[in-house]
């Protein structure tokens, strides 16, 4: 193994022993798994569809989106389009810093770690290809494994708008991507009523 290799490696290391901390669970065939483990074990898998020769940094930027989510609960937050935009606000920034200081310490120059974190933080999110694939990513993850679940809680009109606002946010590829997810028939329904 390649000294940029045991790198990557490592840093891969550190971001998943984080992830495997979330104290909920999730049971995936015969075994349990840190639920934010199990998410970014998707991320890099969906990653390999939306963008098969990824930077390292794309890589590790998408391995890093969800870093110890768990810590800022939704629930500090007002119920309310305000409140959900600054939670999101503060996990982006929370979740940047930390990726960028486990890189850091993983042995990554410091443009490096600042690029990792402008992803995460969703900077230049139309401009900049990479930033943009990782937003593919998380939008294709949430649709193949989450939105089906997701829909069972919510009512129509709120599912409509997410599901409006998710699809703004992709790219063309993103989008053809997301055509071939396999989805139960009301889910199915649903995400073809809000793109009518």
């Amino acid at each position: 193994m390649t000294d940029r290799n045991a790198r990557f490696q490592n840093a891969l290391d550190r971001l998943d022993a984080l992830h495997a901390e979330d104290p909920r669970r999730e049971q995936v065939a015969d075994k349990e798994i840190a639920y934010e483990l199990l998410y970014a074990q998707r991320m890099s898998e969906w990653l390999g569809r939306v963008a098969p020769q990824a930077s390292e940094a794309l890589r590790l930027a998408t391995r890093a989106q969800h870093l110890q989510r768990w810590l800022i609960p939704r629930d500090n937050y007002p119920k309310d389009r305000r409140g959900y935009l600054a939670w999101r606000r503060a996990l982006g920034h929370r979740q940047a810093e930390q990726a960028a200081q486990i890189l850091h310490e993983a042995g990554y120059d410091e443009a490096v770690c600042q690029q990792v974190a402008g992803m995460i933080r969703k900077e230049r999110l139309r401009s900049d290809p990479d930033t943009q694939a990782l937003e593919d990513t998380a939008c294709l993850v949430f649709l193949a494994h989450y939105f089906a679940d997701f829909t069972t809680a919510h009512e129509e009109t709120k599912l409509l708008r997410i599901v409006r606002k998710t699809w703004n946010k992709m790219s063309p590829r993103g989008h053809e991507l997301a055509m071939t997810i396999p989805l139960p028939d009301d889910a199915q329904a649903l995400l073809r009523k809000a793109l009518a």
